[in-house]
């Protein structure tokens, strides 16, 4: 079977998978990818992407309600959700197979099936066609993750959805009840909340979007209220009765079980690894609550076994996979490879207003024991916001006191998560206030808050 040996096999062709495949190509290897389902994996085919292109019609949506604000003037505005549907469909299929174009250009042979890992070096893959046997001394696990359903809360795709169903709804939602307000959770809400569906947001946390920054979290939730949502903190569904089209959820709050009627649940409580069915444990792989253990450069403890993105924890961002797809080909290619810090990978929810972090919170850097500098900027101080309409926002930065090294950076508001990539780069050039108050940021831009926000740390704050 020589035809079917490679330097390097690569199980899962998600944002993780397909970009360790390109490097490891780039790099002179022999390479193949297995997939089971869509070339681009769950980002590209039903998470991030189809949820941009469908949010941004709901941003188009929310500005035609607010053309008279710009001198414009809109009557009968209205929506076809079948189009939004069909337009953010399209959008992903367009790039996944811009994903197969990439595979072909590379010289990356894929295969379409199920993997299994028989023995160390081994890949078993069944295919339409019946099973492949493959052979590589570096296999690279990026298999991803799946919606976790809680029992009693499962989906059924007619009353219940999870984000799949969510992206391809059968009816629109007059009543929403959203469980779960993480990223996920939270963009669906403001999705369908926009387009006219009574939204609640139930969070078992003490507050909405809970790996954000406080104070963050509390400016989010206002703006959301302010659009009518309803949400619920510190609050848990204890069960869902289903009739033929409502779901009374049963939902704990305050120590009290309060009952309320809705159409449409949207389950969004985290994720699980896809562990199951590859011959994991039997190869010695440690698993731990659904995802693998690894050390900092994805190693498995299996020797040629890697895993990254979803499967291998935390934090769950395609971005985070990518990343990590070219240290592990680096890796193997023998070149001098970084492993990637958690902190210095940001986060961005595409809600509206939109939020972005990256680095600490203020909480956790106190708890790490930084004497800390905070600056805060509003949205509302800066000529370009505006001139945009957008005066709702802040950004917030963290400094340790002693160094000056950014500690974190936190924004709420429009564009931000175009915005935070200026923190990301600082953080990995290892910037400074002093840096950052240096640099001459153009004007007007709503960058120009980001400087503010460093130069408020420091009390010399220009604009308020």
């Amino acid at each position: 079977m020589a035809a079917h040996s490679f330097d390097l096999i690569v199980i899962g062709a998600g944002p993780g998978g397909y970009v360790a495949a390109i490097r490891g190509a780039q790099l002179g290897m022999k390479v193949a990818i297995v997939e089971r389902e869509n070339l681009g994996g769950i980002c590209l085919n039903w998470g991030c992407i189809p949820t941009k292109a469908m949010l941004r019609s709901s941003e188009v949506f929310h500005l035609m309600h607010r053309a008279k604000e710009f001198g414009l003037k809109a009557d009968g505005i209205d929506y076809d959700l079948d189009a939004v549907v069909k337009r953010s469909r399209k959008v992903a299929g367009q790039l996944s197979g811009g994903i197969g174009h990439l595979m072909k250009k590379n010289k990356i042979t894929v295969f379409m099936g199920e993997a299994t890992i028989p023995a160390k070096g081994k890949v078993s893959v069944k295919t339409d066609k019946g099973t492949e046997d493959l052979s590589a001394k570096n296999i690279v696990l990026a298999t991803g993750a799946r919606a976790r359903e809680l029992p009693g809360l499962e989906a059924d795709g007619k009353l219940v959805w999870t984000y799949r169903h969510a992206l391809q709804p059968v009816h629109m939602p007059k009543k929403l009840l959203v469980i779960g307000s993480g990223a996920i959770g939270i963009e669906f809400a403001s999705f369908y909340n926009t387009l006219g569906a009574d939204t609640t947001v139930v969070e078992v946390m003490d507050r909405v979007l809970p790996v954000e920054d406080a104070e963050v979290s509390a400016f989010a939730k206002k703006a959301f209220e302010k659009q009518g949502m309803k949400i619920m903190q510190k609050a848990m569904v204890k069960k869902l009765d289903r009739a033929k089209d409502k779901v009374t959820a049963h939902i704990e709050v305050g120590g009290k079980v309060e009952k309320h009627e809705f159409d449409t649940v949207i389950s969004a409580v985290g994720i699980v690894g896809n562990v199951e069915n590859l011959g994991l444990e039997e190869l010695g792989v440690k698993i731990d609550r659904t995802h693998v253990v690894t050390d900092e450069f994805c190693r498995t403890g299996v020797e040629g076994l890697y895993a990254i993105g979803d499967i291998a924890g935390a934090p769950w961002l395609a971005h985070k996979a990518s990343h990590e797809g070219v240290m592990v080909a680096d890796l193997i290619a023998g070149k001098h490879a970084h492993p990637v810090k958690p902190e210095s990978i940001a986060g961005c929810t595409y809600c509206h207003p939109q939020v972005a972090s990256v680095g600490y919170t203020e909480a956790k850097a106190k708890e790490l024991g930084y004497d800390i500098k905070v600056g805060r900027f509003p949205f509302i101080g800066n000529g370009k916001a505006i001139a945009l309409g957008e005066e709702s926002g802040m950004i917030k930065t963290i400094f340790d006191a002693k160094t000056g090294e950014l500690l974190g950076a936190h924004m709420v508001g429009a564009e931000v998560t175009e915005l935070i990539q200026g923190y990301v780069v600082g953080r990995q050039l290892e910037t400074t206030e002093e840096d950052l108050m240096n640099t001459v940021f153009p004007h007007p831009t709503l960058s120009e808050m980001m400087h503010e926000s460093v130069l408020d740390a420091y009390d010399r704050v220009i604009h308020m």
